[in-house]
């Protein structure tokens, strides 16, 4: 940085000491600009919490988006252009009656309406699909743009006259000990800079009260509403179209799948009621009864003679594995495990991959740790294959490094 620039930093620090501590009193800009300064706060304050709660609505469960997320940053350090797509309840509904639809097979009037069902949730999550798409790119997107290149612009432009604010109010403080130029350039760089964030502030919140009022005002710059303001609105009637999309075709397939499931109705009622008829008992022959122990017959116990009893030998011997070893008797054991030497982590469950790019493992299994995806999934290999994991899953033996 040149002396210039540490000489303005210095007035603009020393200035904004005798502001907070001093009590003096800057430049005050006016009341319409205040306004206007307010409205950007609230609107970017909106957006903001719009876009989050927009998420949650297409998006409900939060495991899923982290998992989601998780995977998508993966996709991306690996190059991949294809992303898993969220798991939609409707979908996985589907599957699972479509799954035992089959295992009760065809002969079950149960089975075949699990079957009719399941397609059906299947093609309402396909939809769903469609309005997660339809709304990001028409939606979201925009909006995101909104925080990330005007709404971060204005916050520069407040900033920036901010610093030159306080650099005027220095110089202007202490006129007569700096050149009248000097104080002059301070004073039409403040005017640039709040011309500049007034005009940016404008074009985001101009709105059409003009031409409800019957006509542009004489010296107004504007009597419709702002492209930027106009553009919004249409991005917010871009989702409401989404959401009637995609509850037309819901309701369209959900009518067809009621169809179905009274015709079926309809078919199990006419059929004739099978009646039960239960098998004949065959007459169970238990033979003639030797014994009067409920007619089975016992084996006769076996004499003991002399010859049969246990030697001495024929015991069993202790060996130093037992449980009841005698003092003095050593324990073999086998010797403890190499200490380990590079970032590592223990199994403590097993762990299934549901996805491409997951390591499983079971319970007590060691596994290499190569990276850290974020504070809930990890990175590691196992037997030569390399993939990610929960970290809820495992005991960190020895950390990556910092």
């Amino acid at each position: 940085m040149s002396v210039a620039g540490l000489k303005k930093q210095f007035y603009k620090a020393s200035q904004l000491v005798s502001e907070k501590v001093g009590g003096a009193e800057g430049t005050k800009l006016d009341d319409d600009f205040k306004e206007m300064e307010k409205k950007v706060d609230v609107t970017s304050k909106a957006v903001t919490e719009v876009l989050a709660r927009t998420i949650e609505y297409l998006q409900p469960n939060p495991a899923s988006r982290a998992k989601l997320t998780m995977l998508n940053t993966v996709s991306k350090i690996r190059g991949q252009v294809k992303n898993p797509g969220y798991p939609q309840s409707e979908g996985l509904l589907g599957e699972c009656m479509i799954r035992h639809g089959k295992e009760l097979g065809g002969e079950s009037n149960f089975g075949d309406a699990l079957l009719d069902a399941g397609e059906s949730m299947k093609r309402l999550a396909e939809v769903k699909d469609s309005l997660d798409i339809e709304v990001k790119q028409n939606f979201i997107d925009p909006l995101q743009n909104l925080c990330d290149k005007d709404l971060k612009e204005i916050q520069h432009h407040l900033k920036k006259l901010e610093g030159r604010r306080l650099d005027f109010d220095y110089k202007k403080k202490r006129q007569g000990k700096i050149p009248d130029e000097e104080l002059r350039q301070a004073m039409e760089k403040f005017e640039e800079s709040k011309e500049v964030a007034e005009t940016s502030m404008h074009n985001l919140l101009e709105t059409d009260e003009a031409a409800r009022d019957g006509g542009q005002k004489e010296g107004s710059s504007s009597a419709l509403a702002g492209p930027l303001q106009i553009e919004q609105v249409s991005q917010l009637s871009a989702l409401v179209d989404a959401q009637l999309d995609y509850h037309r075709q819901a309701v369209q397939i959900l009518d067809e799948l009621a169809d179905k499931l009274k015709r079926r109705m309809r078919e199990a009622s006419s059929r004739p009621k099978r009646e039960y008829k239960p098998k004949p008992r065959e007459p169970l022959d238990l033979g003639e009864p030797e014994q009067s122990n409920g007619g089975f017959p016992c084996a006769t116990a076996p004499k003991i003679t002399a010859s049969s009893s246990f030697r001495s030998s024929d015991k069993p011997t202790r060996t130093p594995s037992s449980r009841s070893m005698r003092a003095g008797d050593s324990l073999d054991l086998p010797p403890p495990p190499a200490p380990l030497d590079q970032p590592s982590c223990k199994a403590l469950y097993d762990f299934e991959p549901e996805n491409d790019g997951e390591l499983g493992f079971h319970e007590g299994d060691i596994i290499t740790l190569t990276n850290q995806i974020d504070e809930n999934w990890y990175e590691g290999m196992l037997h030569g294959q390399s993939g990610f994991f929960p970290l809820s899953y495992v005991e960190v033996l020895v950390p990556l490094p910092q």
